[in-house]
């Protein structure tokens, strides 16, 4: 913790744990071990990341409770398929975007048409007032960043209003799908808002959801947060940096 006066900065720093489950999950997906392969014997793997073998053991353990990792007395610890992987998981979610940014673009992008078209609709049918306030703030604060050098706190704000809107249909486990899948809607909004003139043709688009929403239109609010889907999806494929075809 660090004092200035009165106000206090508080600073957390990863554990060693955690950094050897950071260390061990970007080898997983980065594919430095196939599926069904063992990992190297325990002694050897801890001597190399340069830990306790307690401090190895405890990150495996966090490791199999993200689906990546199968422990077995006696046969070891392998490396589980894709297929089993809590993919819904913050840790595996930035392990992706950091090994195949594409791949995690597609996928946000089709999850999304999935899902926040639905989601508007029963925010059009149950939202009440206070949803339609949450709404109007988180759109009110895009519209402040964007007016910002550099659109700072952009990103945020957008992520924010995405989040409201999952949770104004009033079912839970939107609610918590939206704070789950925050690290990939985060990665996708940053390059989707490089794209000249993305910021500024966005803010009506989502004016137009909020409206939507208070009007309980629900066809309306769902069509309005589809067009925001597939102009983020023309924005990807255009930003600067990225592949042909990568959205």
């Amino acid at each position: 913790m660090v004092s200035r006066g009165r106000a206090e900065i508080v600073v957390h720093f990863p554990t060693m744990q955690q950094r050897v489950v950071d260390e061990l999950g970007r080898r997983i997906v980065g594919g430095s071990w196939e599926p069904g392969v063992p990992l190297p014997v325990e002694d050897a793997l801890a001597a190399e990341i340069g830990v306790s073998r307690g401090v190895l053991r405890e990150a495996v353990k966090a490791l199999a409770a993200k689906g990546m990792l199968h422990v077995r007395p006696r046969t070891g610890t392998r490396v589980l398929s894709p297929e089993h992987w809590n993919h819904l998981d913050r840790d595996v979610l930035r392990w992706k975007q950091a090994g195949d940014a594409t791949a995690l673009l597609r996928d946000t992008s089709e999850l999304r048409r999935i899902v926040e078209p639905e989601a508007a609709r029963l925010a059009a049918e149950r939202a009440g007032s206070e949803d339609v306030r949450v709404l109007y703030d988180a759109l009110t604060a895009m519209e402040a960043a964007a007016a910002r050098p550099g659109r700072r706190g952009y990103v945020e704000a957008d992520i924010a209003f995405h989040r409201a809107l999952l949770d104004a249909g009033g079912n839970r486990l939107l609610g918590s799908l939206g704070r789950a899948v925050e690290i990939a809607l985060e990665h996708s909004f940053l390059v989707s808002t490089r794209t000249p003139g993305a910021v500024e043709a966005s803010l009506p688009a989502h004016r137009a959801v909020v409206q939507a929403v208070e009007a309980h239109d629900p066809a309306a609010a769902a069509a309005a947060v589809l067009a925001i889907v597939e102009a983020a999806e023309d924005e990807i494929a255009r930003s600067p940096g990225m592949p042909d075809g990568a959205a």
